[in-house]
């Protein structure tokens, strides 16, 4: 089994944006929370959260993401069921979620980039600032962070059996234990 060095090492390589990777840290933060949440294995899902855009720099195209990645991390060793969850984070590879883990990445990637959208219209740019109900009131802004689709946050919690309240203040909590690493 890899370890999260050896992903934080593939990561590195192939991810310069210091956003992307900012990015990547805070989807594994909330992977591993849901992880301990759900009683799961927490270095497995938190190499998922790491590595589900590690491509996406040098492949950013919906025909070579994350196909392309995951031929690099065959190559490199890294097991089915990471490349396998890393699949399911893309609705566009038609990739079926089965598993509570390939639930999680679909369900805490667009969030964590959406609360990161929220915490920076903040007076102090930090992620302390940000509360659920903020987060939902700018979900209601078709214009903030437009890119973001909410049909997915909603369904990400959906899927986990979550309200959309209690998915939020669980990606929120994640990523607040992580600020420092997030600049936020």
């Amino acid at each position: 089994m890899k370890t999260r060095e050896d992903a934080c090492q593939l990561l590195n390589e192939w991810t310069k944006s210091p956003n992307l990777i900012k990015h990547s840290l805070a989807v594994e933060a909330a992977m591993r929370h849901y992880a301990k949440h759900f009683s799961e294995d927490v270095e497995l899902w938190g190499m998922v959260g790491l590595l589900h855009d590690f491509d996406y720099e040098k492949y950013p195209s919906l025909d070579d993401h994350p196909y392309k990645g995951q031929e690099i991390l065959k190559e490199a060793g890294f097991a089915e069921v990471v490349r396998q969850g890393i699949m399911a984070h893309a609705p566009h590879t038609g990739t079926p979620r089965n598993t509570l883990m390939e639930k999680a990445i679909f369900a805490v990637d667009e969030l964590t980039g959406f609360i990161v959208g929220v915490a920076l219209t903040r007076p102090n740019k930090e992620l302390a600032e940000v509360e659920v109900k903020s987060v939902k009131k700018k979900m209601k802004q078709k214009g903030f962070c437009a890119a973001v689709s909410r049909d997915d946050i909603r369904l990400g919690a959906e899927e986990l059996g979550l309200t959309l309240d209690e998915h939020i203040k669980h990606v929120l909590t994640a990523m607040q234990g992580v600020s420092d690493e997030l600049g936020l």
